[in-house]
């Protein structure tokens, strides 16, 4: 027999003697066989240790898996509390200035822009103003509205005609009335004064301050007056705080958005990292549980799935040059292949995909039990080759 065989032989057999469980992993069940039919006794130890052994690992998985569900405890608990203390609450501008309830009257009567405008209208549209103008120097503010709605109606060109309605319902309090007014004034004429400082003060009165200063300003800048400067002086400072009021808690609400960006990729990348740790727990738990040697999954060391590791029982029919009766080469009847390399079997890709095939290893499992059955296989395309592949790697024949 081959020295190199010999060894791994021995090998094999100071691994079964260091740990007898070995011998009761289910693919082992024919040698088990084997080694009862020479009179063998297997130690009942090496049952009960493979046992203990399995209830033990179930342990520590069990545990493993306690562990886990510990490690992966329910974030969202955590995640709400940090949230409530992200949650931003603006605090309460102090601004100076009184404002007036919004006016909810019907929409005051406005002038048909369709309607041409005579030269007789214009001069009843003047005349209508100077009554308006007349009846609100005596506080009339309401003939004085009549008086200019029969304006506007007379001549809906005029922006001056609705600018000064507007300031009319300015002193009436009635900011809503006075917008729709100083925004038909703008339609008319993009660039009117009167118009501008109508809005602004209207916006003014509803606590519209940065609005307000904005329309009061471009009022200044077509044409300047005391009353704009004064009511500037009011609405300004209402509006610088509002202002910084806004870019605070603007840059809160982008610190906060920033704060829990970062969260989000810190969270997904421990969740990858626990996913990753998890499955390489697993992965290595499931080595430590598969019994030691080189052959492959489920086989004895160097030896076939099920595998070989007395050589072909009885051989192949007919043996191979140099064998016993009907045995392996160099080999007795039943006995260790004497010239075998199981390296060149493991490391041949091919083989390795045909071992994968369960129509192929029963058919090399009928082969073992009975050499004779080989025959009723070589006509399966599947299987011929494998077989005749195998018997070229244990004799040196055709590969």
């Amino acid at each position: 027999m081959d020295a190199t065989k010999l060894s791994e032989l021995k090998l094999f057999i100071e691994q079964c003697k260091s740990d007898p469980s070995l011998l009761s992993t289910p693919s082992l069940s024919f040698f088990r066989d084997y080694l009862h039919s020479l009179g063998a006794k297997i130690p009942t130890a090496a049952n009960e240790e493979h046992t203990d052994s399995k209830a033990k690992s179930f342990v520590v998985e069990e545990e493993s898996d306690e562990d886990d569900m510990e490690d992966t405890e329910d974030p969202k608990p955590k995640m709400e509390e940090e949230e409530e203390e992200d949650e931003i609450v603006e605090s309460d501008v102090e601004l100076e200035g009184d404002t007036v309830e919004p006016d909810n009257d019907p929409p005051q009567k406005m002038g048909d822009a369709s309607v041409e405008v005579t030269d007789e209208n214009r001069e009843a549209a003047q005349e209508a103003k100077g009554k308006a103008m007349e009846a609100l120097s005596e506080g009339k503010f309401d003939e004085a509205i009549e008086h200019l709605t029969q304006a506007i109606t007379l001549n809906p060109t005029s922006a001056i005609m609705y600018g000064n309605r507007a300031s009319v319902y300015i002193k009436l309090k009635k900011p809503n009335a006075a917008i729709r007014d100083a925004n038909a004034a703008l339609e008319i004429n993009p660039d009117s004064a009167k118009g501008y400082k109508a809005r602004g003060m209207a916006r003014a009165m509803l606590g519209e301050w940065a609005e307000a200063a904005k329309d009061l300003h471009l009022a200044s800048t077509i044409d300047y007056d005391e009353e704009i400067s004064a009511v500037l002086k009011k609405v300004e400072p209402n509006a610088h705080k509002l202002e910084e009021h806004r870019r605070k808690y603007d840059r809160l609400r982008k610190e906060r958005d920033d704060k829990k960006a970062a969260r989000d990729r810190q969270r997904r990348r421990a969740e990858a990292q626990a996913a990753y740790d998890k499955a390489k727990k697993e992965e290595q738990s499931s080595s430590s549980s598969r019994p030691s040697g080189g052959g492959f999954p489920g086989g004895f060391p160097g030896g076939m799935p099920g595998g070989f590791p007395g050589g072909m029982p009885g051989g192949f029919p007919e043996g191979k040059p140099g064998a016993g009766a009907g045995g392996m080469p160099g080999a007795g009847a039943g006995g260790m292949p004497g010239g075998v390399d199981f390296s060149k079997i493991l490391n041949d890709p091919e083989l390795m995909t045909a071992f994968s095939d369960p129509e192929v290893m029963a058919a090399l499992q009928d082969v073992m039990k009975n050499p004779a059955n080989l025959a009723k296989h070589q006509s399966n395309p599947k299987v011929a080759p494998v077989i005749a592949k195998m018997m070229g790697k244990f004799g040196g024949g055709p590969q």
